[in-house]
């Protein structure tokens, strides 16, 4: 039962600190859609998720109406397509990515993910397609996103993969390079991939999960700034209660925005992602968050730390208020979606390295970093592999979305608009890796993956 002080707080929340569902995400299984011709599976995919998915903006729009809350975007997650095309006979998947933008905007969402590939421990024919398709598929379509997967701690990292991965990211970046090489944007290369994540752009709808499911993320930065602004006098146990009754709070806000969605849809409700993702506006920034904890700016010694406490308590908080808790929850770092961090780039507080640093104790890792065009493709390899590295040692997610570009140097802005902000292109360790990234194969798991 929710109580009337607790619709107060929320009523406050939402209205003085930008709280905000930032997603409803409908996972949908396309496995049942398999066919051996194309036009035919394309033609399966595009009748399910319109089918499924018809009523997703307008539920989302009807309970934002009803609930004073605001439910930012409505998106799909699909079945990862190198799986669910496994089947068809073709050596391009470009026509499926057209096939889920279509579907994408028929409904009426912003973003479909699920172009995506699991290659951890290596390649299927239809992964390698899939793979190769990714550049022309960011090109032409406006609402798919891509995610690959290249390693767990279970099964190690595939070089191969993440090789082969940094020359896609700069063939994307060279196919959208009159758009500032967006494509870039709509593409995340994994370690430890969640089925159940409902974020773009790395979203897909695992093979363990149901038919269809609803999942919702939750997003609040600036509600945790407020309230650390009551407590700056305050103890480092008085901090680390304050952001756990807080994150409570907002995952009570998402529990019931996904009761509703789960309801009206007759869809099964999957989890709440109680992430703390950033916009570009003022007030709704983990920057923000550090600077209230006492950081100059972020990337100033203690950033880490800082993270770290915000991390963990922000699950601490979020798990007493749902009994499913899922997808990445915790607080993402986004260079170019969060003002604070953008500007902390920009004087040189906050740098690649130490964002690499900060990623070990965060939800995902390297994200919408904008790097100059002409990094290599082995440079851009290796920073994968270093990221993978971190998440395969330490058994969680990690990521890398990277911006190489075109015609852009350290020092330069990119810009790219509403939720995906702007930010400075930032410099890139100048030494060379590429006789590391080409050696290929597998490097092993850790020691501790076998410990079931």
């Amino acid at each position: 039962m929710i109580s009337r002080v607790e619709i107060q707080e929320t009523n406050r929340m939402i209205a003085e600190a930008k709280l905000d569902v930032r997603t409803i995400t409908m996972g949908i299984s396309l496995i049942d859609c398999a066919d051996p011709d194309i036009e035919k599976f394309n033609e399966n995919i595009y009748r399910k998720i319109t089918t499924y998915a018809k009523d997703l903006v307008k539920v989302g729009d009807d309970i934002a109406k009803q609930f004073g809350i605001p439910v930012v975007n409505k998106r799909i997650s699909v079945t990862p397509i190198a799986i669910a095309a496994a089947g068809c006979k073709t050596d391009s998947y470009v026509s499926i990515a057209k096939t889920l933008d279509r579907a994408a905007e028929a409904c009426g969402v912003n973003f479909i993910g699920g172009f995506s590939a699991l290659v951890q421990k290596g390649c299927t024919p239809s992964d390698k397609i899939l793979i190769n398709s990714i550049p022309e598929a960011m090109a032409v379509t406006e609402r798919v996103c891509s995610s690959v997967n290249v390693g767990t701690s279970r099964n190690g990292l595939n070089m191969d993969a993440i090789k082969r991965m940094g020359e896609i990211i700069k063939e994307t970046a060279e196919l959208t390079t009159d758009r500032d090489s967006i494509g870039c944007s709509k593409l995340v290369v994994f370690c430890n991939a969640v089925e159940d994540n409902p974020f773009m752009a790395g979203a897909f709808h695992g093979v363990g999960e149901a038919d269809c499911v609803i999942n919702v993320g939750v997003s609040g930065p600036g509600v945790v700034k407020r309230a650390l602004m009551e407590v700056r006098d305050g103890d480092f146990e008085t901090l680390c209660e304050t952001v756990k009754k807080t994150a409570f709070k907002i995952t009570r806000v998402g529990q019931i925005v996904a009761q509703e969605a789960s309801k009206r849809l007759n869809v099964p409700f999957g989890i709440i992602d109680l992430s703390l993702a950033p916009t570009p506006a003022v007030g709704d920034s983990i920057g923000e968050i550090f600077q209230e904890m006492g950081l100059e700016q972020a990337g100033a010694p203690g950033t880490t730390a800082a993270l770290a406490i915000l991390n963990d308590n922000v699950k601490k908080g979020g798990v007493m208020a749902s009994s499913y808790v899922g997808g990445l929850s915790g607080a993402f770092i986004p260079v170019s979606e969060d003002h604070a961090m953008i500007e902390a780039a920009t004087v040189g507080a906050l740098t690649l390295e130490k964002l690499e640093a900060m990623t070990c104790v965060c939800s995902v890792g390297l994200d919408m970093i904008a790097i100059p065009g002409d990094t290599t493709a082995s440079t851009i390899s290796g920073i994968i592999a270093d990221e993978s590295a971190i998440g395969m040692i330490n058994n969680k997610t990690t990521a890398a979305r990277l911006i190489p570009v075109v015609g852009k140097k350290v020092g330069e802005t990119v810009e790219f608009g509403g939720l995906l902000g702007y930010a400075p292109i930032m410099p890139v360790n100048k030494f060379s890796c590429e006789n590391f990234i080409k050696r290929g194969g597998r490097v092993p798991a850790p020691i501790h993956s076998f410990k079931n």
